[in-house]
């Protein structure tokens, strides 16, 4: 190997599971600056386990950021699109996008209420660092923002997620059990969430990195299988959920990407890009993709050619619940659920149809 790839790989980050990685035959690829698993032989029995029962995904890539301060809500109902006003009950959870001035999406992301006046929001890996000098630079002087890179965070999707989650932890069953979905409960230094990124049930686990290690082969002798991100990839697609610098980036506004629900524009509140929201027209939408030939796979930056004008396909792939081609556009406005369009694959016009994500949920084909 040239000496410069060596430097390459060692200016990577690992997470505290790199050895279980390694040990279970992972394929390693970088990404986000992380050395992270890719699959550990076969993605789509990876998709498939979490379909139909339960995987586990190592997400210590991503960053817990704690937020804390007399002033916490107010500066995160300024921060964010969305409104954790909405956060009535601690251990409740808000979906929501991190904007710019002008409207464009910088992050979306998680926050956790955990207690009055303290929050934890969970942070893309690629765009972590970014994401915290623009909120420490929002932040007032009585708000105390903290990563928390002493975390390491576990995944566990699929329908037998939870049963086979106390299987092999149970000594988190009693805090666990009765949580409803998007809430999390904080037990001494582990953080629970029935949260996840795959369209299934499950939890997400945040605890200490030195105890990261003994909770993953503690999960996979329960009969959880490892899994990595090309399933993670092909299970949030199925989901209709989107990923950062894919399907949203600082170049467009959450309208344009599916993301309208998470703007909350009741009342005055004024948080970051909502002028510009207001401003903006919104010309462009995000619907689904499902390749109705043979010929081909649906993937990024393919032309998409409809009747009310062209598009472009932000992310695609083979979709193993489906069986099919499956793919999130932003296409024009006027465009509807239903119509077929034509995709540009390898110098071809391919026959697809317009359907509104997600494509499965909770196991079911809904297109």
């Amino acid at each position: 190997m040239a000496e410069w790839v060596r430097d390459y790989y060692r200016c990577m980050r690992r997470t505290p599971l790199f050895d279980a990685h390694r040990a279970a035959g992972a394929r390693m690829v970088e990404f986000a600056g992380w050395e992270m698993p890719l699959h550990y032989g076969s993605q789509i029995e990876e998709h498939h386990a979490v379909r139909r029962a339960a995987g586990v995904f190592d997400i210590s890539h991503m960053l817990a950021a704690d937020v804390a301060g007399a002033e916490a809500k107010a500066f995160l109902r300024r921060a964010l699109a969305n409104d954790v006003e909405r956060l009535k009950a601690p251990g409740k959870a808000l979906y929501s996008c991190l904007l710019a001035e002008d409207g464009g999406v910088l992050d979306d992301l998680i926050v956790y209420f955990v207690e009055p006046g303290r929050y934890r929001m969970v942070l893309n890996a690629a765009t972590a660092q970014a994401d915290l000098a623009w909120l420490g630079g929002l932040a007032p002087a009585g708000v105390r923002l903290a990563p928390r890179p002493d975390l390491a965070m576990l995944a566990v999707q699929g329908p037998r997620a939870r049963e086979k989650f106390w299987d092999a932890l149970p000594e988190f069953r009693a805090a666990s059990e009765e949580l409803a979905s998007f809430c999390s409960i904080e037990r001494n230094e582990s953080f629970i969430a029935r949260t996840g990124y795959t369209g299934e049930d499950g939890f997400e686990l945040m605890l200490p990195a030195r105890d990261a290690p003994g909770a993953w082969r503690r999960l996979c002798a329960a009969g959880i299988g490892p899994c990595g991100l090309g399933a993670r990839d092909t299970l949030r697609l199925e989901a209709g959920m989107n990923l950062y610098g894919a399907d949203m980036d600082a170049a467009v506004t959450p309208f344009e990407s599916g993301l309208a629900w998470t703007v909350s524009l009741e009342g005055e509140r004024d948080f970051v890009g909502r002028a510009a929201l207001e401003r903006r027209s919104t010309a462009r939408q995000r619907l689904g993709l499902v390749l109705e030939e043979r010929a081909g796979v649906l993937r990024a930056h393919q032309e998409v050619r409809t009747e009310r004008g062209e598009g472009v396909i932000t992310s695609g792939s083979f979709a193993p619940t489906l069986n099919a081609s499956i793919a999130l556009a932003r296409l024009p406005a006027a465009c509807a659920p239903g119509e077929r369009v034509e995709v540009a694959v390898r110098g071809k016009r391919l026959a697809a149809r317009l359907v509104r994500p997600p494509f499965v949920r909770h196991g079911k084909i809904l297109v």
